[in-house]
């Protein structure tokens, strides 16, 4: 019997991650489905229980329901309980386990693909929300020699910085003004096609701008007008789906394939 995989969004149908883990399964022979699954704003948890009900396995989830993924599940990995949200669910007999893979994602696209050393790099997270949040261990583990983490509001940052510890530093955008070796946009701005209120400075001739949406974004007009090598999300959206799909299957897929046909 194949088994059942989805993506659980709202909205969803801009989806990748179809036709992500389609080539996955076909590249390693597993006989499986993934389908991308809109649900209500008020009806997540619903959904889920439908979708295990009909013989589901595993699940990727998407905004705006990592935090109601996070509270769902009744077992946790240690970089998913750090990051107080789950984008991957996996069902058993002994319950659901819920995971965090963008993380892992980001830093195997910065560091595998993109040939980036963040060891002793000064690292600028744009951000304290949800997306933030779930990187920030993952970058710490790299060992830079600065991570900074700026918001809009300074408290949401210095959360964070306290939360983690490790000599995080929390800072406004607008205080923010030196360059970085990797500036990491976290924001939801990209989402509404705008840019935080960022100066010029915090880009050097070294400096790679990377966004964390796919795509075409204010930020990286931005960045690359002041000098700064970009790169977008592509990369992390393909890398966190095969963290999951090992986590599901057992099975780790070559990702440079599946990027470079999303590319084209």
């Amino acid at each position: 019997m194949t088994d059942r995989y989805a993506v659980f969004g709202h909205p969803i149908a801009h989806s990748k991650s179809p036709l992500i883990h389609a080539a996955f399964a076909h590249q390693t022979g597993q006989d499986m489905t993934y389908e991308a699954i809109l649900a209500p704003l008020d009806g997540f948890a619903d959904s889920v229980a439908a979708f295990v009900a009909a013989g589901g396995r595993g699940a990727n989830v998407t905004v705006p329901f990592k935090e109601a993924a996070f509270k769902m599940a009744q077992r946790l990995s240690p970089r998913a309980e750090r990051a107080g949200a789950v984008n991957t669910l996996s069902f058993a007999a002994d319950g659901i386990f819920g995971d965090n893979t963008d993380g892992a994602g980001l830093v195997a696209d910065l560091t595998r693909n993109l040939k980036r050393t963040l060891a002793g790099q000064r690292i600028l997270l744009l951000g304290a929300g949800g997306a933030a949040r779930g990187v920030i261990e993952p970058l710490l583990e790299q060992q830079p020699a600065t991570l900074v983490i700026a918001n809009r509001t300074l408290s949401r940052a210095e959360e964070l910085a306290t939360l983690f510890g490790h000599g995080i530093r929390a800072a406004t955008f607008e205080a923010t003004d030196r360059p970085f070796d990797v500036v990491i946009n976290a924001t939801a701005a990209s989402l509404a096609g705008e840019l935080p209120p960022l100066s010029p400075r915090i880009f050097g001739a070294d400096t790679l701008a990377y966004d964390m949406m796919y795509g075409h974004t204010p930020f990286l007009d931005f960045a690359r007008v002041h000098g700064a090598a970009t790169a977008d999300g592509l990369g992390m959206l393909v890398e966190q789906a095969a963290e999951a799909f090992y986590l599901w299957r057992g099975v780790r897929p070559d990702t440079a394939p599946v990027i470079a046909s999303l590319r084209a």
